[in-house]
């Protein structure tokens, strides 16, 4: 069994998460998640004058997961639209003191997260909402009880019975 060492900013960050929340009539708002682990993120978003003066986010996820959260927004808070959208899950693992490499995909989603808002917030400034593109269901079934599953999962979710993991999703 491993365990993951975590930075001290990391678990400060997770301790006491900044900026949790929802903006209920967010400028933007960016919502993602992995399938394979779980981490589901929302950021909301309020811009003026091309600059973003307010960060809330939702997460629902590992130690990691909420610190990446948490410092995403406090490191989009006060930047131009160019800067948050140049921000690299690098710049947010850095910010943290490092994450453990089976945590490195936290730093991606909160990268996306927050740049999926900014174009959600581009798109409605435009007039011409963004067209989500339909994502196909990638699901299997359990050879046990028939339970549909994600691809990803490695034992059923009604079951526990073992399952094949597949490098599609």
């Amino acid at each position: 069994m491993f365990t993951e060492k975590y930075t001290e900013k990391v678990l400060e960050h997770f301790a006491n998460p900044r900026n949790v929340g929802e903006i209920p009539d967010a400028d933007g708002v960016g919502e993602v998640g992995n399938p394979a682990c779980g981490d589901m993120m929302t950021f909301y978003i309020r811009v003026q004058d091309g600059r973003i003066t307010d960060v809330k986010y939702k997460t629902f996820g590992c130690v990691a997961a909420i610190a990446v959260a948490s410092v995403v927004s406090e490191l989009a808070k006060g930047k131009t639209l160019e800067e948050a959208k140049a921000l690299r899950n690098e710049d947010i693992a850095r910010e943290l003191g490092g994450l453990p490499k089976q945590k490195w995909h936290c730093s991606v989603l909160g990268a996306k997260a927050l740049k999926e808002a900014i174009l959600d917030y581009e798109a409605r400034a435009s007039g011409k909402p963004r067209e989500k593109p339909a994502r196909p269901k990638r699901k299997q079934a359990c050879p046990e009880c028939g339970v549909e599953n994600p691809l990803t999962a490695r034992f059923c979710m009604q079951c526990g019975a073992p399952l094949e993991v597949s490098c599609e999703a």
